[in-house]
């Protein structure tokens, strides 16, 4: 007689310092949609206050703090494999069939009771790569050399771009390159608050190089005809600052405060150098604010001709691109362009691509699915 069938179970695990929690909370909202059990266990700092509130808003969604060291914060590659071995036992505890890892790395030299997927949202050696002039320094490549490890050990690799897929196969010689699943959120599409004047606006980790906000720092202070607006921390949790000297810092803003900005319709502008996806300009684009990006092949890849661009660090062209974008009928008809892009992006798109590899990954038993 055939087994009864039961929902799958995915332990999935996420950090609550970085993009990756937002990920991770539309991942499982959407995974317990399908009636897809799910363990969030959550390694680094402990969510803070606000963070607990949106997981226990997941219906069915068991959070587990696991007070592990996350792998970029680990002093050493001894660290992350106890961190690793860690979550194969909890694996087999909590009865999960499958491992959901979105830090890669953990994979290194174990073996897990349950299939693994490994998401490679970002690495050292691809950011050194970007950012950087010259090979990634001998202090870093035990990350380069534990990441690779993971990525072998994985049973399936998945990246939110194109890009940033060839880029890690390139970087770590894999033999097949990670699967495409692009990044998606929830659908948003706000009222229009126009505010008093245009203005433009950024957002994200202002102290990351790989942000290059001092390239935007450069072009606001070019004669723009309104101001820029930046969002978000300018110190980093390894002691990195940066000091703005012509963007007006707005401090770290939550999901309500970034949106009250957003339905304003400013235009948006990344310079980014190193984006493997980009969630920030989704949500912009979602909300019809224009784009101007840096010239780099994963927004290429994504936004094509719905955006504006600039070549890296050029502040002068990014100034230009800006500048543009005062023409309120040409800003109103770019902000049109990202909007109809944005709608390639979904959370429902996201999450059926992900359901694919875990059935993927686990074909030998049925499990119950609610369609979405």
């Amino acid at each position: 007689m055939a087994a009864e069938a039961r929902p799958l179970h995915a332990l999935v695990t996420a950090d609550a310092v970085g993009g990756v929690w937002s990920y991770a909370m539309t991942l499982c909202r959407g995974l317990r949609a399908r009636d897809v059990r799910v363990t969030l266990a959550v390694l680094g700092p402990s969510p803070g206050a606000a963070q607990r509130l949106e997981a226990a808003s997941v219906p069915g969604l068991r959070l587990v703090d696991t007070g592990l060291m996350l792998d970029w914060m680990a002093p050493d590659a001894a660290a992350v494999r106890r961190t690793g071995a860690r979550l194969a036992v909890l694996a087999g505890e909590c009865g999960a069939d499958l491992l959901h890892l979105n830090s890669p790395a953990l994979a290194a030299g174990h073996r897990f009771p349950v299939p693994v997927l490994a998401v490679c949202h970002s690495c050292v050696a691809s950011w050194w790569a970007a950012v950087k002039p010259g090979p990634l320094p001998a202090e870093f490549a035990w990350h380069r050399d534990l990441l690779a490890e993971g990525y072998r050990a994985a049973d399936l690799l998945a990246a939110p771009s194109t890009a940033f897929a060839a880029a890690t196969q390139a970087l770590y010689g894999l033999t097949e390159r990670p699967r495409l699943i692009h990044n998606g959120i929830p659908p948003w599409a706000p009222p229009s608050m126009p505010g008093p004047a245009p203005f433009a606006f950024t957002a994200g980790r202002l102290w990351d190089e790989g942000k290059d906000i001092v390239t935007l720092d450069a072009a606001a202070a070019a004669g723009l005809p309104f101001p820029v607006l930046a969002a978000g921390p300018v110190e980093g949790p390894g002691g990195g600052r940066i000091e703005l000297r012509h963007l007006r810092a707005q401090g770290s803003l939550d999901r309500p405060a970034m949106r009250r900005i957003l339905a304003q319709r400013p235009v948006f502008a990344s310079a980014a150098r190193y984006e493997p996806f980009g969630l920030a300009v989704l949500e912009a684009a979602q909300a019809g604010c224009p784009l101007v990006l840096s010239d780099i092949p994963s927004f290429r890849e994504i936004w094509g001709d719905a955006a504006d661009y600039a070549a890296p660090g050029d502040a002068a062209g990014f100034a230009a691109a800006l500048r543009r974008l005062a023409a309120p009928r040409l800003r109103r008809a770019r902000g049109e362009a990202a909007r109809r892009r944005a709608a390639r992006y979904t959370a429902d798109a996201m999450v059926a691509a992900t359901w694919n590899l875990y059935r993927e990954l686990v074909p030998a038993r049925a499990f119950l699915e609610t369609p979405a």
